[in-house]
């Protein structure tokens, strides 16, 4: 059975929606910029969602809702995508976040701060008629839970699925990779060779998916995710799992190394993990294939990334357009890569996304443009 990306809807700080976050990534608008967080970190560099702007917009769509900022956040990015389409007896809602409502901790809440209760709430909010199923690991989460919804329809275990991620900017995520020495001074670069590590971010996405075939779908032709189990931070210096994860997705594919069109790549601008994935990347014989980070425009956005960035992976699809890894300028890793410098008109068939996180966690996705 086949199974296909529909609708789509991101929040983000470059926008409330698709089109309107795609169109800012093509003209090189970042969100990155000094964020004031609190007296004890300060100001750090980062993507912040306008809270003003965003209250204004989600007031349009329930004025009455009072929970918490990162429910907000989902239900913004879920309601567009079902209203255009019909929630069944057997769909189901996959949700994706690393931290999820972190901010309860602040308030000695430990019932809302449980990712569960935020699952709940969210299935509960739109009635869908059956459990729903979180996705939390690490920074690969976005992409295994669409993953886990492909699989599921496969098998038949539900109808269609709606898959939502969503992570916030908080002083607990950041003193966290502070306490890593990997947050970056200054705009993320990744790949480069001057590159200082991560900026942080926050962002909201949700996708409809079915085995319904519709003229603007993108197929998910092939999935794998496999834990090297190298370090609790640390990628392997081999790329052995990111490897393993794209052989095991091309195979499912029916697809050769040499039909991929672009990589929309994890790209975090850390030091060890963008020269792990250029090693990856060369072993898997891709390494010529036009290559992209979106983190230059929203910062790594955690457990929404991979979810945010294959939506964006697919729009590029469906355009037809190279979009620029932004903060690039000299070839920074051991594996010369195809970094992508200027957005590109081309034609586009086949995509390989890709996600890396803590714990030797790593994902492989094949999108196929019908």
């Amino acid at each position: 059975m086949e199974v296909y990306i529909h609708d789509t809807h991101i929040i983000s700080p470059l926008g409330f929606g698709t089109s309107e976050n795609f169109e800012a990534v093509v003209s090189g608008r970042t969100a990155l910029a000094p964020v004031f967080i609190n007296n004890s970190i300060g100001s750090v560099y980062a993507a912040s969602i306008n809270d003003t702007v965003f209250d204004r917009y989600f007031e349009d769509l329930d004025a009455t809702f009072k929970g918490s900022r990162i429910e907000k956040l989902m239900i913004a990015a879920l309601k567009p995508v079902i209203s255009k389409n019909k929630i069944k007896e057997n769909t189901v809602l996959v949700l994706s976040t690393t931290k999820g409502n972190i901010k309860a901790l602040e308030k000695n809440n430990l019932e809302s701060a449980l990712i569960t209760e935020l699952a709940l709430h969210i299935n509960n909010y739109f009635g869908f008629k059956t459990e729903p199923i979180v996705v939390s690991n690490a920074c690969v989460s976005g992409v295994m839970a669409l993953s886990v919804a492909k699989r599921f329809i496969e098998t038949g275990g539900f109808s269609d699925a709606y898959v939502v991620a969503a992570d916030e900017l908080t002083p607990f995520v950041i003193s966290g990779f502070q306490s890593f020495q990997a947050m970056s001074g200054e705009p993320c670069r990744p790949y480069d060779m001057n590159r200082s590590g991560v900026n942080l971010g926050e962002a909201a996405a949700a996708a409809y998916v079915s085995p319904e075939k519709r003229p603007d779908a993108v197929l998910m032709a092939g999935e794998a995710h496999i834990n090297d189990a190298n370090h609790i931070s640390g990628p392997s210096r081999t790329g052995e799992g990111l490897l393993l994860s794209i052989e095991k997705a091309f195979k499912e594919a029916a697809i050769s190394a040499d039909e991929i069109d672009y990589i929309s790549a994890h790209g975090t601008a850390t030091l060890f993990n963008d020269e792990m994935e250029a090693i990856a990347f060369h072993r898997a014989g891709v390494q010529q294939a036009p290559l992209n980070s979106f983190k230059g425009y929203f910062g790594h956005t955690l457990g929404a990334s991979g979810l945010l960035e294959t939506i964006l992976a697919a729009e590029s699809l469906k355009n037809n357009t190279l979009v620029a890894s932004l903060g690039y300028e000299s070839p920074g890793t051991t594996q010369p890569l195809n970094i992508i410098a200027k957005p590109e008109k081309t034609p586009l068939k086949t995509v390989l996304k890709t996600a890396s996180g803590f714990g030797g966690s790593n994902s492989a996705l094949v999108l196929i443009k019908n």
